[in-house]
């Protein structure tokens, strides 16, 4: 491993002065403070102050790490992420911004404090953050989201034309109200759900109904408060597309609730990360993509990166697919509405 003074010599700098810079002392120049973190990184350097193995990788979230509200993904991203790691021999931990680091700290001392080499970032919309890690030179990939930042690595999934598949699916089986139950974390990949349903509408010359539209937290309940709230609509929706899992899942548990058959009497698209859609009933039309995958690939690169001292740069695109299952069919001839007494209104 890297020594201080490996990185003077490389920098041509004195070892105080390297000391200094990877302290973020005051006192250094911030070229000079930039040319040491670089070489840092390069060469791999690790604290002796640090009591966490040299081989540990920061799994990073800017709050709360793993929240229910995350449903399925978290689960099978990080254990892509054991997969790739455990290719080259690291470790993992879990690190959390909010909690951990000092206000006057910068990203790099940091994640050296912590004993991390690189870092695998969830970014939740927050993705200003990891384009100040890699401005510092840190190593470190976005998983499940992306920047077109200098610098900045990410691994990510592009749903946004199965999106448009999975509401033109709709759109042939006869369905002018489609809703969309869209999260309030407006990422790269839940924006390009969103963008792939309006431009199913645009392409079809269906008009953008606001009251269609519904942003939602990612749980059963707000699934089943979408449902309810496009139901009662004046003109009802008669299908929906949730751009989450649990969100699916709790629309399709309150039509059980309701009587409302699903597809004969309402449609439901619906998204998934690992297997959920097999497990509902009716099992769920879904866009899919492979959380999994991507944590193997963002754990795989950083790691082989890191061994061999070669950063490079990552930047991949995942497609998602579009499956077919049995919650859509062809629009009824008859919308249900629900009252505001939780009365289901049927015609004919």
């Amino acid at each position: 491993m890297a020594s201080v003074r490996k990185i003077a010599k490389e920098v041509g700098v004195s070892v105080a002065t390297v000391s200094r810079a990877l302290n973020d002392h005051p006192e250094v120049n911030l070229e000079t403070k930039q040319k040491v973190i670089d070489v840092a990184n390069r060469m791999g350097y690790v604290p002796a102050m640090s009591k966490t193995p040299s081989n540990v990788i920061g799994l990073v979230y800017p709050n709360d790490p793993v929240r229910t509200s995350f449903g399925d993904f978290e689960s099978a991203m990080l254990a892509g992420i054991l997969q790739g790691i455990n290719e080259q021999s690291f470790d993992v931990t879990i690190v959390n911004l909010s909690r951990d680091k000092l206000p006057d700290e910068s990203f790099t001392r940091f994640f050296r404090r912590k004993g991390v080499r690189g870092v695998i970032l969830r970014t939740l919309a927050t993705v200003e953050i990891a384009e100040e890690i890699a401005r510092e030179g840190f190593p470190c990939v976005i998983v499940a989201d992306r920047s077109e930042a200098p610098g900045l690595n990410y691994v990510c999934a592009d749903s946004r034309l199965d999106s448009v598949r999975a509401v033109e699916h709709l759109i042939f089986q006869g369905h002018t109200r489609i809703a969309l139950g869209a999260h309030t974390v407006m990422d790269s990949d839940h924006r390009d759900r969103e963008a792939g349903y309006l431009e199913a509408l645009h392409k079809h010359g269906l008009e953008i109904d606001e009251d269609l539209i519904v942003s939602m937290h990612s749980s059963p309940e707000a699934g089943a408060a979408t449902l309810d709230r496009v139901l009662s609509l004046d003109e009802p929706a008669t299908a929906v597309y949730f751009t989450t899992p649990l969100s699916t899942v709790g629309a399709l548990h309150r039509c059980l609730e309701l009587s409302i058959h699903v597809p004969q009497e309402f449609s439901i698209v619906g998204f998934d990360d690992s297997e959920v859609r097999k497990r509902t009933f009716p099992p769920y039309t879904a866009v899919v993509q492979n959380a999994e995958q991507l944590g193997v690939e963002a754990a795989r690169w950083l790691t082989r990166a890191l061994n061999e001292s070669k950063p490079g740069s990552l930047r991949v695109k995942h497609a998602t697919r579009f499956e077919i299952n049995g919650s859509t069919g062809i629009k009824p001839a008859h919308p249900v509405r629900l009252r505001s007494d939780g009365v289901v209104m049927r015609k004919g």
